[in-house]
């Protein structure tokens, strides 16, 4: 079969000038293609991962549902918050009956549509600058799906080389913030930025 094919193929091997002139069946024998493969992939496409870094990578896939279901939740949570201050222009997450995106989300992903929106502060970039530097529970950070909540003043920070236009069609303009809502109590989350929105 293929192993044999694979093995015949190895014999016949041209030494590996990326090693030396290594002619991995001489120099291996039976384990010639074991040892190419983890030398020459390893090599191509990146190390493997560690046995402990793969069992904290299966675990995490394993609880992933738990997780999600939590991050939607407590994300539906904030966004209806956000909705009603007064202090908010606008919410940009189509889980609210508001969001002209609302019944396409509910189809297709029924379970909520994830915990990573923007919102829109009224008084544009200094009260969205402000608001991110009073939030004590949110942690200020530009990556996204994380345990934590995460909250980013996209133009002060990502999207600052851009031009006022550039980041307005993007969907950055200055009055933007985004957040990633994490695990932590939805009533703490919202709490924190309240106080952040006063």
């Amino acid at each position: 079969g293929l192993w044999l094919r694979q093995a015949e193929g190895l014999r016949r091997a041209q030494p590996e000038p990326a090693y030396h002139g290594l002619n991995f069946y001489e120099t291996f024998g039976d384990f010639a293609f074991t040892t190419k493969a983890h030398a020459v992939a390893m090599r191509d496409f990146g190390p493997v991962l560690s046995p402990f870094n793969a069992f904290l990578t299966i675990t995490g896939i394993e609880t992933l549902p738990l997780r999600m279901e939590r991050h939607c939740t407590n994300a539906r949570k904030v966004a209806e918050f956000l909705a009603e201050h007064p202090q908010v222009a606008s919410v940009s997450y189509s889980g609210l009956k508001t969001s002209p995106n609302y019944e396409v989300s509910n189809r297709y992903m029924p379970m909520g549509p994830g915990a990573v929106f923007t919102f829109a502060v009224k008084g544009g970039f200094a009260a969205g600058v402000a608001c991110v530097e009073r939030v004590k529970i949110w942690s200020h950070l530009a990556n996204i799906g994380d345990t934590r909540s995460l909250i980013l003043h996209p133009a002060s920070t990502t999207h600052r080389q851009l031009t006022d236009e550039q980041r307005a069609a993007c969907g950055a303009g200055d009055d933007i913030i985004r957040l990633s809502v994490g695990l932590e109590d939805p009533e703490d989350l919202i709490a924190d930025l309240a106080q952040a929105l006063a």
